[in-house]
């Protein structure tokens, strides 16, 4: 799945084999049935962590959400123009494989623009992740602590742990992370 379009269409057929209503969907997400409505009409695209939490509310992960149909068996090369986008706009999350069910790792290439953030909250859910800055400066804070980092530089944490991701510098930030288990 590559299109923005295909996010609305997605979760209103994801929503509906759950068997629950836009608005019962949106008061177990805690956000408004309107941002289901419009989402699921594609007339806007959900920011990340909208998205996660609408999805959480649907017992759904990030990757499951993404996951696609891998036929001819299990790929071992993933070209950039395969990669799955599972976010656009100023922050761009490009998953390595559609289909994360039943696997250990996720693998992301992610892109801040300048001034874009991972979002309005910090992010905590289970599991453990890594990085690398490949390209400007991240500010990323964990746990209330801020650790400016450059090309070359890298994190590993728990991911319970309270974080935020941030472009510090004046063009495009680029990172090659990994999280496990899948979580996004």
């Amino acid at each position: 799945m590559n299109t923005e379009a295909a996010i609305g269409q997605r979760l209103r057929s994801l929503r509906q084999r759950a068997g629950l209503s836009q608005r019962e969907l949106a008061r177990r997400a805690r956000v408004s049935n309107g941002a289901i409505s419009t989402i699921e009409a594609d007339k806007v695209s959900p920011s990340v962590s909208a998205l996660r939490q609408i999805l959480s509310a649907l017992g759904l992960s990030m990757g499951e959400f993404f996951a696609g149909d891998e036929a001819g068996g299990e790929p071992v090369v993933f070209r950039a123009r395969e990669l799955t986008e599972i976010a656009g706009g100023a922050v761009s999350y490009r998953q390595v494989g559609a289909d994360l069910r039943g696997r250990a790792l996720q693998m992301i290439h992610e892109r801040y623009r300048p001034g874009a953030r991972s979002g309005a909250h910090m992010l905590s859910h289970q599991g453990e992740e890594a990085g690398v800055v490949i390209k400007g400066r991240l500010a990323l804070d964990v746990e209330g602590r801020r650790y400016e980092l450059g090309p070359g530089d890298a994190y590993r944490f728990d991911s319970r742990r309270p974080h935020s991701f941030a472009n510090a510098g004046e063009g495009d930030l680029v990172i090659v992370s990994a999280c496990t288990p899948p979580t996004f």
